[in-house]
């Protein structure tokens, strides 16, 4: 699994395929993501690397999301939200809502740092739920 950290002016959609290189995933898991990386060049580039496109579908100008359509962002909301409530319990726990340092690789840094005491947080609960009978 890879972390990536990009400048608040950056935006993220554009660099789907860095963080794919970071993460270094097999071929042929779904690659689950928003609509806002819903994009013809992204959806090649998971294509390319044999990756199962999941990215949410997003209604244009003149052609509304088909019922299909609307199942599917549902399904795909029901993974996702889990991934998301990760982040809003960072926030939450560590106040993180700015980059508490001025270089990128000391913010990089202090994202790493907050993902390891969210796992290590979390853990006990996730141990002691094993052992529910």
């Amino acid at each position: 699994m890879g972390v990536t950290t990009t400048p608040a002016n950056v935006n993220e959609i554009t660099d789907l395929e860095e963080v794919l290189e970071e993460a270094d995933l097999p071929e042929g898991i779904p690659l689950m993501a928003d609509k806002g990386y819903a994009s013809k060049k992204n959806r090649e580039m998971l294509k390319r690397r044999k990756l199962k496109d999941r990215i949410q579908k997003k209604a244009v100008r003149g052609r509304p999301l088909t019922e299909w359509e609307v199942r599917f962002n549902k399904l795909i909301s029901k993974t996702r939200y889990k991934v998301e409530r990760t982040f809003g319990s960072i926030r939450r726990w560590f106040q993180s809502t700015k980059a508490r340092y001025r270089s990128l690789a000391k913010t990089h840094t202090q994202h790493i740092m907050e993902a390891m005491a969210y796992n290590l947080y979390r853990s006990p609960g996730i141990v002691m739920s094993r052992y529910k009978g």
